[in-house]
């Protein structure tokens, strides 16, 4: 059975989406590179990449709607179906699930009551929706939820309880790190390239972390302190290390130091030029 085609925008949401596309379209040399921005963009306006979201891109993009479903299916930041104004993203990759992941989305999708019967997992009150998410390189900050992109460090179940009623009650809610939170659809508007025009939001943003940072400060043999991480809900200190490491001469150095030839780091196993068959 044929598919009726995807409704159509109300024409004052047309043609300001329109006017919004053609912004991001006129960033890129070739047109079709816009589709990545301009599927935030839709997104935007509606929570979820929708059927009609994805014929105004193609219609935009002069692409077809299966060229853009195949874009829109294969990354996981464009949902298909409506969602939650907060999307509460608990990783579950190795480290994140040894130090308590899988024990803090098990105990929220107790908590939320949602995907017991394999339905979705928005909130009756479309506020929450929770996820697996793979990991989001906070590895040093393990278990690490995530909303809406922004980054909640060292989590343990009864913190992420907390979380998501802050989040349901309207209560004021401060990420670790970074620009400070907000609903998905302005999440999408920002990551479709447009300012985030929220007083203060763009001095708030952040870079690693101080784990990250003692990390790479002790691989350059640098003085200083490191923090002391002590088990979850525990305090921190900071601490001296060791005096700067100075490897010698026949010491195996790391992939982050000044490349040498093969002959040069490993003595005993030269490389030359791979030999030509037949010689």
């Amino acid at each position: 059975m044929p598919q009726l085609p995807a409704p159509a925008y109300p024409a004052e949401v047309r043609a300001r989406l329109e006017a919004d596309a053609r912004e991001v379209i006129a960033r890129y040399p070739g047109s079709r590179s816009a589709l990545l921005p301009l599927l935030h963009l839709v997104q935007s306006e509606e929570g979820y990449v929708s059927r009609t979201g994805m014929a105004f891109c193609a219609e935009m993009l002069d692409l077809t709607t299966a060229e853009v479903t195949a874009v829109a299916t294969f990354y996981t930041m464009y949902r298909r179906r409506p969602s939650g104004d907060y999307q509460v993203g608990v990783c579950t990759n190795t480290l994140c699930a040894v130090m308590g992941g899988d024990e803090i989305f098990d105990r929220l999708k107790g908590h939320l009551g949602v995907g017991d019967d394999g339905s979705d997992m928005t909130t009756a009150d479309g506020k929450v929706t929770l996820e697996h998410i793979e990991c989001n390189a906070a590895c040093d900050f393990a278990p690490v939820v995530m909303v809406n992109w922004e980054f909640f460090d060292n989590q343990t179940p009864e913190s992420a309880t907390r979380l998501v009623d802050d989040l349901i009650a309207g209560r004021p809610v401060e990420p670790t790190r970074g620009a400070p939170l907000c609903t998905y659809k302005e999440t999408a508007r920002i990551l479709a390239g447009f300012p985030d025009e929220r007083p203060g939001a763009v001095a708030a943003t952040g870079g690693a972390g101080h784990a990250s940072l003692a990390g790479l400060r002790l691989a350059k043999g640098e003085s200083g302190t490191h923090r002391v991480v002590g088990p979850r809900g525990g305090s921190q200190q900071d601490a001296p290390h060791d005096a700067p490491h100075d490897p010698s001469p026949t010491e195996h150095l790391s992939s982050h130091d000044a490349p040498q030839q093969t002959s040069a780091s490993d003595p005993d196993h030269p490389a030359g030029p791979a030999a030509e068959e037949g010689e």
